[in-house]
């Protein structure tokens, strides 16, 4: 099996010329583990099994569980209103959104990068340059003082506002900064002790650079795309290893207890037939029940894709290093997947 998967994933890459990190793990045995490219092209250093990789709003996963910490040890509920939660003024905001719908993406709040509005994150820091955010309480005049885009509760709109909202209530009720507490209380709980939130000009070892390519094929870093830092709603750097860590952590109660971990992975809103979310997770089921758990991630220089099959225990992670390329890759490995045993 392994051999035909990397065939096959290996053939996907000639074609697209994917940058990145495969890995698939069953139980305890390694199916895939395969690289290509390279973490830092200039110097020709390859993409490895250890490379860091950034995968943008796949940690939004890593924000909800910390909430859901929070709330095992009785500091405050999902019912807490933000309001309740934060000293912080939202003049033009609903008094009534709560720490579910924020969670959720059903607060209805203004979003600092629109995917309704804006296709181009970098447009972003014309106005608020990118080097200066640093910190949850950066991006707020992104959208402190916008209106509801929509009403509390009245729809899904993925939005990366209120899961910067959600690190600050960590910070509030946690007295450390965002990424301290998910280093001390995620990271370290699960095992993952390569990865953590770097800032671009700080990078670690073995950190892989994020790539964007130009049709002309010219490329250009994704240094001055992104803040300088990861936050709540994006931006911390993992191994592909370190990510197969997580999601036995959080399975096997390391993280939550079980009633939590089930309130985390409950599909809380249907976003398309078949597709639903929970706490800052994805959640695909069939008239069989639930077929996968998933994140993904996609920013300028950065694509990512990760699951969790309950049915099967199969654990998957790309990572990748471009801007596009991790989702072909896991649908391939899904397909060989799917031979092997029922998803």
């Amino acid at each position: 099996m392994n051999i035909n998967i990397s065939q096959s994933i290996s053939n996907i890459q000639n074609n697209n010329n994917f940058s990145g990190t495969a890995l698939v793990k069953d139980n305890e045995n390694i199916l895939l583990d395969i690289s290509f490219g390279y973490a830092n092209r200039s110097e020709r250093l390859k993409n490895l099994t250890s490379t860091r990789y950034g995968i943008a709003s796949g940690c939004k996963l890593f924000t909800a569980i910390s909430i859901c910490q929070l709330v095992e040890k009785g500091l405050l509920s999902f019912d807490s209103t933000l309001s309740e939660c934060l000293d912080i003024n939202f003049a033009n905001w609903d008094e009534k959104i709560t720490i579910h719908h924020l969670l959720t993406h059903t607060s209805g709040i203004p979003d600092y990068f629109d995917e309704e509005v804006m296709d181009d994150f970098e447009e972003l820091w014309i106005n608020h340059p990118m080097y200066h955010i640093r910190c949850s309480r950066d991006f707020l005049p992104l959208f402190q003082n916008e209106h509801m885009k929509s009403k509390l509760g009245e729809r899904f709109h993925y939005n990366n506002a209120g899961y910067i909202l959600l690190g600050l209530v960590v910070e509030q009720f946690s007295g450390l900064s965002f990424t301290d507490y998910v280093e001390a209380n995620i990271f370290k709980k699960a095992g993952m002790v390569d990865s953590g939130y770097f800032a671009f000009d700080a990078l670690p070892e073995s950190t892989a650079i994020g790539y964007i390519d130009n049709s002309d094929g010219t490329w250009k870093s994704n240094i001055y795309s992104l803040p300088v830092k990861g936050g709540p709603d994006g931006g911390a750097y993992v191994t592909a290893k370190d990510m197969v860590r997580l999601w036995e952590a959080l399975i096997n109660h390391k993280l939550l207890n079980e009633a939590l971990t089930n309130q985390l992975l409950t599909a809380h809103n249907q976003v398309k037939e078949g597709s639903f979310y929970g706490y800052g997770i994805w959640i695909n089921k069939n008239e069989n029940g639930i077929v996968k758990y998933h994140v993904m991630g996609y920013d300028p220089g950065v694509s990512f894709h990760s699951a969790y099959f309950p049915n099967s225990s199969f654990k998957v992670v790309v990572c990748s290093n471009k801007s596009a390329g991790a989702f072909d890759i896991m649908n391939r490995i899904e397909e060989e997947l799917t031979k092997f045993k029922p998803l």
